[in-house]
């Protein structure tokens, strides 16, 4: 069963009638277990009957619905909850394709998500768009795709492969598995009342779809009540609890995520578990999780898990990645719980807290059994236009990371990394010139955007610190979001040409380098953004490149989710784009060396 053979519940429903009235059997029936209802927070001694991928009696005794061929599950005394959701993320950031990322994470008990395909929207416009979309209505779940905003994400502060439109936002509203909009990231544009802005968010309200959010900032004055008025729906950059009262005292829903390298629940999720208040306007989320994770610590299980250590009670905590995402797409007649007419989702786990996922089940189909995929995740056939995207239009040299300055030291714009926040500090460093070129000095080492969509051989350099490297080394990245030109972060110019050069070769991807050899690559020739591998190998990848990144002395957690986000212009302090150094408290460009 996938999205796309799914029967509608009208279209469903006289077997479904029939069923639980015991005229027809089901398909399956789980026995034995305990349903939590996630409607009214009750656990409840139940059983489940599905038919045609929903569910068709939900209630104390299903022996009437069962026939012949009718498969009986025994769930044992197990608990049998609804499949999980995630309510905002990126495939991409995964560094897999939507098959790869289902694959992955089915085993986890996420049945949904709902994914913004932005990465790729910025190097393919929307031809990559419709790609990913058409491979995750190909899927054995449900992976609700938002359409893109914001391609470029800041107007004049990057140029990106494609841009996206109003006009393409009103056809992409047209396509059976677009549910809203992604998230807004242009917040000034908003609160400025940006036509073009306000233009994409017409075109999802016309279609009746969810607006996405992403303010990015700590002013919660005027700027933010315009953005709220403007129509995004949610928002998942708070940081803190005053973040997330903000978003629900002005009737959005604060999405708190935890993914590889933001830590953000427990500080906000005081607001229920301290404050007391209504928890149906708060909802959990990854924002992202790369391979690794997903392969060595789980996906929304873990979100879930977290949620539930940081004091939350677990069955409040269970409806904030099942019914309360489902109620916020206007998606609570289809997911998000285990009822009548429901998309047949769920989960058998031993342990409410813990959370060990047994069983899984998605449109009513096994698709997950102790840990271990048993279902196909069928892939696209990516066309060469896909595979070949990463064109820096020469071959770089050292000499093309080197920052020329007059006299003994200069007064520089370094960009600070906040770990386990997406971020950044503006910081000020005195750094040393020699030969008429600025060094890096202590923590701080060079940083450059290759531009790699146009051909331009374009390469904008500055300086970051926080990442802790030691010896000569290099690590560049094709994703950089959101424009995702090509960042390198070094201590040796000419490993920064050597890794930057292999990208080209490769046709994507991320490399390091130290010594002047490679340590690690993680091969990405799908828009330069996703491997088209499995999640095992391309974590295997990912694992060394961490290594590397340790020996040579970063200790940060997930260092390269740090990495790929320096480019991210909408997220304050400083960036760095192919147009020159960024400041996002004030969404202007500034110089890189610092006038007396």
């Amino acid at each position: 069963m996938t999205p796309d053979t799914l029967p509608s519940w009208p279209e469903a429903a006289p077997t479904l009638i029939a069923v639980a009235a015991g005229r027809a059997p089901a398909e399956t029936v789980v026995r034995g277990g305990r349903v939590v209802c996630v409607h009214t927070r009750e656990v409840l001694e139940w059983e489940v009957a599905i038919a045609r991928g929903r569910f068709a009696y939900v209630g104390p005794d299903a022996s009437h619905c069962i026939g012949p061929d009718t498969r009986v599950i025994d769930a044992a005394g197990r608990y049998v909850i609804p499949g999980l959701c995630d309510a905002h993320m990126h495939v991409e950031s995964g560094m897999l394709t939507p098959a790869g990322f289902c694959a992955a994470v089915l085993p986890h008990g996420t049945t949904t998500m709902f994914t913004d395909p932005h990465e790729i929207a910025n190097v393919m416009g929307l031809a990559g768009v419709r790609l990913m979309h058409d491979e995750a209505r190909m899927q054995p779940c449900s992976m609700f795709v938002q359409m893109p905003s914001c391609a470029p994400s800041a107007p004049g502060l990057e140029t990106t492969g494609h841009e996206i439109t109003p006009e393409d936002v009103a056809e992409a509203m047209t396509w059976p598995g677009i549910v809203g909009l992604g998230e807004m990231m242009n917040f000034p544009g908003v609160a400025a009342g940006d036509p073009k802005m306000l233009a994409e968010m017409a075109a999802t309200a016309r279609a009746g779809r969810t607006i996405g959010g992403h303010y990015a900032s700590p002013d919660l004055g005027p700027a933010f009540h315009a953005y709220a008025a403007g129509g995004p729906a949610d928002d998942h950059e708070g940081t803190c609890e005053a973040d997330a009262l903000a978003r629900v005292r002005q009737g959005m829903r604060s999405m708190m995520r935890l993914g590889s390298a933001w830590y953000d629940v427990e500080s906000q999720i005081t607001a229920v578990t301290e404050r007391g208040l209504d928890p149906r306007n708060f909802v959990l989320c990854t924002d992202d999780c790369m391979a690794g994770t997903l392969m060595n610590d789980g996906h929304m299980d873990r979100v879930l898990r977290h949620a539930i250590a940081c004091g939350c009670d677990p069955l409040v905590a269970l409806q904030m990645c099942t019914i309360n995402t489902a109620s916020h797409f206007g998606l609570e007649r289809e997911i998000g719980s285990i009822a009548p007419g429901r998309r047949a989702d769920l989960i058998l786990t031993s342990d409410l807290r813990d959370l060990p996922v047994e069983h899984v089940i998605a449109l009513g189909q096994t698709v997950a059994e102790g840990g271990r995929l048993v279902a196909e995740c069928p892939h696209l056939d990516w066309p060469a236009a896909a595979r070949d995207t990463v064109h820096p239009g020469r071959v770089l040299e050292a000499r093309d990371f080197a920052v020329v300055a007059e006299g003994s030291q200069a007064r520089v714009r370094v960009i600070g990394v906040v770990e386990n926040q997406a971020p950044t500090r503006a910081l000020s460093r005195d750094l040393p010139v020699r030969d008429g070129t600025i060094e890096g000095a202590d923590d701080t080492c060079h940083i450059a955007l290759v531009e790699r969509h146009r051909g331009t051989g374009r390469v904008v350099n500055a300086f970051v610190a926080g990442f802790g490297y030691e010896g000569p080394m290099a690590m560049a990245s094709t994703v950089a979001h959101d424009s995702h030109h090509m960042i390198v972060v070094g201590t040796s110019r000419e490993d920064m040409a050597r890794a930057a050069n292999r990208l080209a070769e490769v046709g994507g991807g991320v490399t390091f380098w130290a010594d002047g050899k490679e340590r690690a690559l993680v091969p990405l020739p799908i828009a330069g953004l996703m491997s088209d591998a499995p999640a095992a190998e391309v974590a295997a990848c990912t694992d060394r490149l961490g290594q590397a990144m340790r020996d040579a002395g970063c200790t940060l957690n997930n260092a390269y989710m740090q990495h790929s986000l320096l480019a991210l212009v909408v997220i304050p302090e400083l960036r760095i784009s192919d147009l020159g150094l960024v400041d996002v408290t004030k969404f202007e460009l500034t110089d890189l060396i610092e006038t007396p």
